[in-house]
C-alpha cells in the first residue's frame, strides 16, 4: 500500500484545514487507518485513527471536539478534518494504515506510512 498525504499549508489560529491520503496498490478496505504527527524535536504521537468501516474510533484528547477522521473506501481515501487550530497544532502529519480491522492508536501498530504533510498555525 502506498500512501500520498496532501493539504497541509499555513493557517492562523482558529482556522481550519483538511488533509487527504490517498492509497494505491491496494485498496484499503479491511485496513484500519490513522493519523500520526512529529513536531520538531518531539516523538511521532497519535491523532486519530479509525476502522475501515468507520465503527470504531479514537482521537487523541488534545484533538478531541476539533478534528474528524474519515474515510471514502469508494475513492481509496482518508481525511483529516482540522477546525480550531492551535499554535500547538503545527507538525509534520503523517497518515498510515495497517493490515487488520481495529484502530490502534500506538505507531509501531502500523505498517504503511505516508511521506507527511506540514501544517503551519501561526499564533
Amino acid at each position: 500500500v502506498q500512501l500520498q498525504a496532501s493539504g497541509g499549508g499555513l493557517v492562523q489560529a482558529g482556522g481550519s484545514l483538511r488533509l487527504s491520503c490517498a492509497a494505491s496498490g491496494r485498496t484499503l478496505s479491511n485496513y484500519a487507518t490513522g493519523w500520526f504527527r512529529q513536531a520538531p524535536g518531539k516523538e511521532r504521537e497519535f491523532v486519530a485513527a479509525t476502522s475501515w468501516s468507520g465503527s470504531t474510533i479514537h482521537y487523541a484528547d488534545s484533538v478531541k471536539g476539533r478534528f474528524t477522521i474519515s474515510r471514502d473506501n469508494a475513492k481509496n481515501t482518508m481525511y483529516l478534518q482540522m477546525n480550531s487550530l492551535k499554535s500547538e497544532d503545527t507538525a509534520v502529519y503523517y497518515c498510515a494504515a495497517r493490515g487488520g480491522i481495529y484502530p490502534y492508536t500506538g505507531r509501531d501498530e502500523y505498517d504503511y506510512w505516508g511521506q507527511g504533510t506540514q501544517v503551519t498555525v501561526s499564533s
